[in-house]
């Protein structure tokens, strides 16, 4: 509730300049896979052309699905924060693993099921890890190869890694990493919390040339 009272005026401001810019609806509501499999709508504000999820799930950058005012607000996740919703909602917590589409949490087995034992969360390691994404993957000519066979694999050993370590002062510092990303990398935080944001965005343009 308090991240919804602080955040109001950029919601109101971002919903205002969406539905301004671009025809459809502000928000985009998609079936995610929660807490123990459950699934719930996931809200945040529409970056894409209306129906760009049917021509397929993996976005790169420079997509042209993507909207002018889109391309912004997923550089600044902006368009996260109808998000709060569900946190509030109970469906999703402020830090924790980014919940999945049908489809690709179904398939977890063994030890990385154990993640859904986990409410999802806003950010985490692998979101702060993947803060570049579209861009590595726009880096693979195979895209969704690289993205099945490198990415999710690694967000999975990111999120089980995060499953034994967390605790409330690295959930905090993600927080912080994930709204003042330059501030964090200035003051160390990112090494802090154990993340060598550049060390890991090498290997992992390293890996995406392999699907070149």
């Amino acid at each position: 509730m308090i991240g919804l009272i602080i955040f109001s005026p950029v919601l109101v401001a971002v919903a205002i300049v969406v539905r301004l810019t671009s025809p459809g609806p502000v928000l985009f509501m998609q079936s995610r896979v929660g807490r123990h499999g459950r699934l719930f709508r996931c809200i945040k504000f529409r970056t894409m052309i209306v129906d760009a999820h049917e021509q397929g799930s993996i976005t790169a950058h420079g997509d042209s699905r993507i909207t002018r005012v889109g391309r912004a607000l997923r550089r600044y996740k902006l368009d996260e924060l109808p998000q709060l919703w569900n946190v509030l909602a109970g469906n999703m917590s402020l830090v924790g693993p980014r919940p999945d589409v049908p489809g690709y949490a179904d398939q977890l087995t063994g030890e990385d099921r154990r993640i859904l034992d986990l409410l999802p969360g806003i950010t985490g390691p692998a979101t702060i890890l993947f803060r570049n994404e579209e861009r590595l993957i726009s880096m693979a000519e195979n895209k969704k190869a690289f993205n099945d066979e490198v990415i999710y694999p690694e967000k999975m050993r990111i999120n089980r890694e995060y499953m034994e370590t967390c605790t409330v002062f690295r959930d905090v510092g993600y927080i912080v990493a994930t709204i003042l990303p330059s501030f964090s990398s200035f003051i160390g935080l990112d090494r802090l919390l154990g993340l060598d944001i550049e060390a890991f965005h090498k290997r992992m343009q390293h890996e995406a040339m392999r699907y070149a």
